[in-house]
């Protein structure tokens, strides 16, 4: 039996589709389509699909009539790629993970296990999406940055360099996590904020804002960075500590309890 696969490539092949038609004396304004649906789960029912041919010619995941995925690309079986969503360069969409949306995954990005990418976010250069991670809106992973486990990046937020953004963690409005930086556990990055260089932000500490959190500053705890304020070099910040306004704390500098 002929593969859908094969179908699907005649189909799309025009010469072949004027060969048919002249053969069947089908006029030229009756089209022949790929008549394949798939539900992706969305809300929207059955839609005009297809599966992915990858670049070792193995089948792979559905995707939708809507979407672009560039033949250079890997789609396993189990993962799709709908809605308007483009995936393409050497990129690898695997396991259950899912593209849809208006986003785009490029370069040499990987998206896998139960990660999704949606809305109109953009995941590119050598970067990974995994775990069930969730990357939504505007927000943008590139560079070899790490979004993993339970994390959410969204609104605007940017993830780049080799910064890892993991565990529970969320980073969103117009914050940035760049350099070498780590958010993780529960901790929120949002506002305007960054975090960058090797700096730590993790437990269920939260920086807003304006503020900047830079070097190998750590925050941690229950600790509030916000306002323009500015934790640098090997500072530490936890416990109930706030910190805000146009603070600075900088050197080896302690600031901790209910500061």
């Amino acid at each position: 039996m002929i593969s859908t696969i094969i179908i699907n490539k005649i189909l799309n092949d025009p010469e072949v589709v004027v060969y048919i038609q002249q053969k069947l004396s089908i006029s030229p304004q009756t089209s022949i389509t790929n008549t394949n649906t798939y539900d992706f789960g969305d809300g929207n029912g059955p839609v005009p699909a297809h599966q992915h041919v990858n670049p070792d010619g193995s089948v792979g995941g559905w995707i939708a009539d809507t979407a672009q995925v560039e033949a250079t690309v890997y789609v396993w079986p189990s993962a799709a790629v709908f809605g308007n969503a483009q995936v393409y360069g050497h990129a690898l969409v695997s396991e259950n993970a899912r593209v849809y949306g208006d986003a785009q995954v490029y370069g040499s990005a990987q998206v896998f296990g139960d990660a999704q990418v949606s809305g109109d976010a953009l995941v590119c250069g050598s970067a990974l999406v995994f775990g069930s991670a969730q990357v939504s809106g505007d927000a943008q992973v590139c560079g070899s940055a790490l979004v993993s486990e339970n994390a959410r990046v969204y609104g605007f937020a940017q993830v780049f360099e080799s910064a890892l953004v993991s565990e529970n963690a969320r980073v969103y409005g117009f914050a940035q996590v760049f350099g070498s930086a780590q958010v993780y556990g529960y901790a929120w990055v949002y506002g305007s904020a960054q975090v960058y260089g090797n700096a730590r932000v993790y437990g269920f500490a939260q920086v807003s804002g304006h503020a900047w959190v830079f070097g190998y500053a750590w925050v941690f705890g229950y600790a509030w960075v916000s306002g323009h304020a500015q934790v640098s070099e090997n500072a530490l910040v936890y416990g109930h500590a706030l910190v805000s306004e146009n603070a600075r704390v900088s050197g080896n500098v302690r600031v901790y309890g209910s500061a």
